[in-house]
């Protein structure tokens, strides 16, 4: 791409970071919705490159507290994988420092923007295909978990409060029913009949956190399988988007992966009876996941993971249907009534998970006490 053609000044950007090397080529890079992100290489390729990416300060209004989050997590990783006799460059990001000495800059229309080391020879899929991608998954994520259970969650901030809060999505449900600002809530009344009669089971994350018998950990908060990057052996090398880590409950990364590698469809499929369940890639995941979780998992965290997969559809069922009683203001729609198409897609994933609820539990149970080599996992009531 012609530097000239871009948008900002990245000579003057790039200057302000602790960078090897001078001359640099900088083409847009990957697919994310929330940052726009550059790769950045040397033209003389003595350097593997770095990602530069515009951080959405529209989304995240706290950019020293998430970038002091983004340093205690990638630090804390470096220093578990290097114990371990791993290599810490390779399986975790690498921050590039810039020169004021923090790791983000503004410039001079008031953009914030990081750097980090770009991972060479990585591979990352939209779509999880294959059992081993599956089980990779479930590693992945499950080993972030692990790496980062010693590490203090109040040290962390909320980069997006109320993020994965059920509680308030369903506030703002019920806002958005009650003012009715397009005159919608007539043709949506079987959606919204259907997700109200769930309310108060979907609570049960939240009700046993307050209870105190489900323990606040550093979660990643948005466990889409694109944000693994996989080696060329198609083996987990390192987990990346680390913008929305932070103080939460395992079973939401757990119940959002499943969410994405268990439908065999996409996201806002118009024809529900294509929203099945692929329960050898549920299989997969749950071994990978409990692989690495094992030794750190309380029962009642066992217990919760099934609540996260019913709740994640759920919650996201709320939250496009919200968004369309609203006018569609929050998510990008394609079409007249993609947000209702969206909600209903994920309303028939929820009741095919409802419905099969019983064997994916025991998948669970199955893999908990092959690890433990024990049978009196309690069941979800």
């Amino acid at each position: 791409m012609n530097n000239n053609a871009m948008p900002y000044n990245f000579n003057d950007i790039i200057a302000h970071f602790n960078t090897e090397g001078e001359d640099f080529e900088i083409s847009n890079f990957g697919s994310g919705h929330i940052n726009d992100t550059f790769l950045v290489k040397s033209k003389t390729g003595e350097h593997p490159g770095y990602l530069l990416q515009k951080i959405n300060s529209f989304v995240f209004k706290d950019i020293d507290g998430l970038m002091n989050n983004m340093l205690y997590v990638v630090n804390h990783l470096k220093q578990k994988v290097s114990k371990a006799g791993g290599n810490p460059d390779k399986e975790v990001l690498t921050l590039i420092p810039a020169k004021s000495g923090k790791y983000y800059i503004k410039d001079d229309q008031g953009n914030y923007w990081r750097m980090t080391c770009f991972l060479n020879d990585t591979i990352s899929y939209d779509l999880v295909t294959t059992r081993q991608q599956a089980e990779q998954g479930g590693v992945a994520f499950g080993k972030f978990q692990y790496l980062l259970s010693d590490l203090d969650p109040k040290l962390l901030i909320d980069t997006i409060p109320d993020f994965l809060n059920i509680e308030k999505r369903q506030k703002d449900f019920k806002q958005a029913i009650q003012d009715d600002k397009l005159g919608r809530l007539a043709s949506v009344k079987t959606e919204v009949d259907f997700l109200k009669s769930w309310e108060v089971p979907m609570n049960e994350i939240p009700k046993l956190g307050k209870a105190g018998l489900l323990p606040v950990r550093i979660t990643h908060n948005d466990t889409k399988f694109n944000n693994i990057l996989l080696d060329q052996q198609n083996n987990i090398q390192c987990v990346i988007d680390l913008d929305t880590v932070m103080p939460g409950y395992v079973a939401f990364d757990f119940g959002d992966a499943i969410r994405s590698i268990i439908n065999t469809t996409v996201e806002d499929e118009a024809d529900l009876n294509k929203v099945q369940l692929n329960v050898p890639l549920f299989e997969e995941f749950t071994k990978g996941y409990l692989s690495q979780t094992n030794s750190f998992l309380t029962d009642y965290e066992l217990m919760s993971l099934m609540m996260g997969v019913l709740l994640l559809p759920y919650m996201q069922s709320i939250r496009f249907l919200t968004d369309y009683l609203e006018g569609d203001v929050y998510y990008k729609t394609y079409f007249e009534g993609h947000n209702l198409q969206r909600t209903r897609a994920q309303m028939q994933l929820f009741k095919m998970l409802e419905l099969n609820r019983a064997q994916l539990d025991n998948i669970v149970q199955t893999e908990w006490a092959k690890l433990y080599n024990k049978f009196d996992v309690p069941s979800i009531k």
